[in-house]
C-alpha cells in the first residue's frame, strides 16, 4: 500500500521537511526534500547552541513545509501520514518538530508516527537503486554516535560495537577547534588535510590491540592536542611553516581515524557472514573514508553502500523513508508528544 508521508527532522542543527510516497517494502518516490542548515548561526560560537537551535527550527518549519508542498505540487489533504524524529537528539530541538507534527496531524485527523533518527540514517542508502542484501552490517558515524550493528532484517538491529567515549564526528569537531578551524570540524579538517602530508606524524591507532568492535577516540584527540602544543609552540600564523604543520596534523589525524574505522570494518566482516556493509551518518561523507573502505571491500570480495552525499547529514527524507516501513504503527489516538534525547536503536520494536 502506497502512502504519502510528510516528515519533519529537527534533532540538532538542520531543519528538514520532506514528502515521500512509498510502500512498506522500500519502494517509492521522493516528492520533496527541503533542508535548512544552521551552520552560520552556530559557527560564531564554535558549536551547536541548543536553545538557538530550537528557536530557529520553530521559525523554519512552516516555511519549509510550504516549500515542500509546493515542490511536490500537493496540499495537506493529500498527506496520509506525518512522521517526525522523536529520538535521539537535543531535547528542545526534538520537541519543535514533534509538537509541530503532532499538532498538524491532529488538525488533519491523520496518523502520526515517531521515528528513530538513527534508523533513518541506517536506511538512507536503501533509497538508491542498488541496495544491500539483507542481512547486512551497518556503521553509523556522526557527531553524536559511532555504532556498528548487524541488520538481521529491516527493523531488527543488533548492536555489535560502539564508541566508549567521543563519537568520531565529535573527535573531528574537537580536533578542528584545537587547530583553530571553524565549525563544523569534519569538513574543515578534510579540506585542510588535502594540503598536508599524512605520513609526517605517527598518531596512536585507537584500541587497535583490543579485541572486539568497540571504538574510542578521546585518546587520539588528546594525542593530537599534545602534538599541536609541541609543534606550534612559539609559532604564529605568519610563520612560513605554520599552515603546513597544521595541514600535516589534520592529514595525519584524518588518516588515523580512517584506518581505525577500516580495522573495525575488517573485524565486522570477519565476525559476521554478511557480505554487505552500509556506512551512514555525517562522517560517511568523508571522501578519504569512502575511497579507502571501497578499496578494502573490493580486496575482501565485499560490498559497501553509502547514502547520497546530500543525505549524509540530517534530513527529513530519511525520516519519511524509515516511516514507510513502520507506517502500520502510526496512530491517531495517541496524542502524547514524547521525545527521547537518548534511545537505543537496538531496542526498537521489531517490524
Amino acid at each position: 500500500m502506497n502512502r504519502t508521508i510528510l516528515a519533519f527532522e529537527s534533532s540538532c542543527d538542520e531543519t528538514g521537511v520532506a514528502i515521500y510516497r512509498g510502500d512498506e517494502h522500500g519502494n517509492g518516490e521522493v516528492l520533496a526534500n527541503e533542508i535548512f542548515s544552521q551552520i552560520d548561526l552556530h559557527r560564531v560560537y564554535g558549536g551547536v547552541v541548543p536553545e538557538l537551535a530550537a528557536r530557529d527550527h520553530l521559525k523554519r518549519l512552516p516555511v519549509l513545509l510550504y516549500s515542500a508542498l509546493e515542490k511536490a505540487n500537493l496540499d495537506l489533504s493529500a498527506i496520509d501520514l506525518i512522521a517526525y524524529t522523536a529520538a535521539p537528539g537535543l531535547p528542545g530541538a526534538l520537541l519543535t518538530a514533534a509538537s509541530f507534527a503532532r499538532t498538524l496531524a491532529y488538525g488533519r485527523k491523520i496518523p502520526a508516527l515517531p521515528v528513530h533518527h538513527l534508523e533513518g540514517h541506517l536506511l538512507s542508502p536503501l533509497l538508491a537503486a542498488e541496495k544491500p542484501d539483507v542481512p547486512f552490517l551497518a556503521m553509523l558515524l556522526s557527531g553524536g554516535h559511532s555504532q556498528i550493528l548487524a541488520v538481521e532484517k529491516i527493523g531488527s538491529y543488533r548492536l555489535l560495537g560502539q564508541t566508549l567515549d567521543d563519537a568520531v564526528g565529535e573527535a573531528f569537531d574537537k580536533t578542528a577547534k584545537l587547530l583553530d578551524l571553524p565549525y563544523p570540524g569534519g569538513r574543515e579538517i578534510a579540506k585542510l588535510a588535502e594540503e598536508g602530508d599524512s605520513e609526517r606524524y605517527c598518531l596512536p591507532l585507537p584500541m587497535s590491540k583490543k579485541a572486539g568492535l568497540d571504538m574510542s577516540f578521546s585518546g587520539l584527540k588528546t594525542a593530537v592536542r599534545l602534538l599541536i602544543e609541541r609543534e606550534l609552540a612559539g609559532k604564529n600564523a605568519e610563520d612560513a611553516d605554520y599552515r603546513q604543520i597544521r595541514a600535516d596534523i589534520a592529514a595525519s589525524f584524518q588518516k588515523t581515524v580512517v584506518e581505525s574505522l577500516l580495522q573495525k570494518a575488517r573485524r565486522a566482516w570477519k565476525e559476521c557472514a554478511c557480505r554487505d556493509l552500509v556506512l551512514a551518518g555525517g562522517v560517511s561523507a568523508n571522501i578519504l573514508l569512502r575511497r579507502k573502505i571501497e578499496e578494502e571491500a573490493k580486496k575482501l570480495g565485499k560490498r559497501v553502500f553509502f547514502p547520497a552525499l546530500e543525505l549524509c547529514g540530517d534530513n527529513a527524507l530519511m525520516i519519511a523513508f524509515a516511516a514507510s516501513f513502520r507506517a502500520r504503527y502510526a496512530s491517531c489516538e495517541n496524542l502524547a508528544i514524547k521525545t527521547y534525547p537518548r534511545m537505543d536503536l537496538a531496542n526498537l520494536p521489531k517490524i
